[in-house]
């Protein structure tokens, strides 16, 4: 990519390595933005109307899915500089987890266009989910900030561990539904692993749309270590296989005795109303320097 264009870069202060993100764009062809997470929408909203080639997001799985949703469909590329806590997109993508690798890559010519999923205006690039793991998440992200990642991982898993719920989930796929007694959906997009030790990890070359995967029993070690083991913390640690439930589709429709529910999107709660009304958009997002870009063979670069 040409020197003389520089490529807009926006760096979430707060994620887990700022300070090598910082570095690695330093000497490469980037404008550089510190934007806090509560603004960053707005902030590449404004940029992509300007009409640039490429930007750039620096950040974890949560501010990715930020750029997606400001840049999916509108032709302007994505480069990624994975700097969060788990960087789930960068694995998922194949794109370098080494900062200054990943700088070198993102100021490069490859680009492939990837599919995201949709529930209503809410874009998500990964995972979503409902139910327990939404509680976890959330009880987590509370004691984060007070005895840090790890040890509020434990405590929070435990808390589930002895207060999982269930709940009546009526599922709607292809026109066939059925009803499901269950504390956990996860919808993720790309086909998924099924089996231990890479349960929930993303299948190389599988098969393209949404897996919907239900948690069918009610037994807690079970459910445990599938919303923590397998989806949580990674997926190398899972110790046994869980009780599910899982389907590729293009569409499904989730229901429930409620009119609205919390839902997780790329490790990030949102309150939506229900039904959810999944769909996979299909080649929606031009990521740069991902396996899709491989796989077509390097573009131009931008003009």
């Amino acid at each position: 990519m040409a020197d003389a264009q520089r490529i807009p870069a926006f760096v979430n202060p707060e994620s887990g390595t700022a300070d090598g993100a910082r570095k690695a764009l330093a000497t490469g062809p980037f404008d550089v933005h510190e934007v806090q997470p509560d603004k960053l929408k707005v902030a590449i909203s404004e940029e992509v109307k300007k009409g640039p080639k490429r930007i750039l997001i620096a950040g974890g799985d949560g501010t990715i899915r930020t750029a997606v949703e400001a840049v999916a469909g509108t032709g302007v590329e994505l480069a990624v500089l994975p700097s969060g806590t788990l960087n789930h997109f960068a694995k998922d993508h194949e794109l370098p987890s080494d900062l200054d690798e990943a700088a070198r890559v993102a100021a490069g010519a490859a680009i492939g266009p990837v599919d995201v999923g949709r529930v209503g205006d809410a874009l998500f690039h990964g995972t979503s989910s409902i139910g327990a793991y939404v509680r976890f998440m959330k009880h987590r992200d509370s004691l984060e900030s007070k005895f840090g990642y790890k040890i509020a991982t434990f405590i929070a898993g435990i808390w589930t561990f002895f207060t999982m719920p269930t709940a009546a989930v009526e599922l709607d796929v292809d026109g066939r539904k059925q009803i499901y007694r269950t504390p956990l959906v996860f919808v993720a997009v790309g086909e998924r692993e099924l089996k231990v030790p890479t349960l929930g990890g993303r299948v190389k070359g599988g098969k393209r749309g949404l897996h919907v995967m239900v948690v069918k029993g009610r037994r807690r070690a079970r459910l445990f270590f599938l919303a923590l083991d397998a989806f949580s913390r990674g997926v190398g640690d899972a110790s046994r296989a869980p009780e599910l439930e899982a389907f590729i589709v293009e569409r499904c429709k989730i229901s429930m005795k409620k009119s609205r529910t919390t839902v997780s999107f790329d490790g990030e709660a949102q309150n939506m109303e229900l039904p959810l009304e999944y769909e996979l958009k299909r080649d929606i997002l031009l990521l740069v320097g991902g396996e899709t870009s491989r796989r077509a063979g390097d573009a131009s670069p931008p003009k």
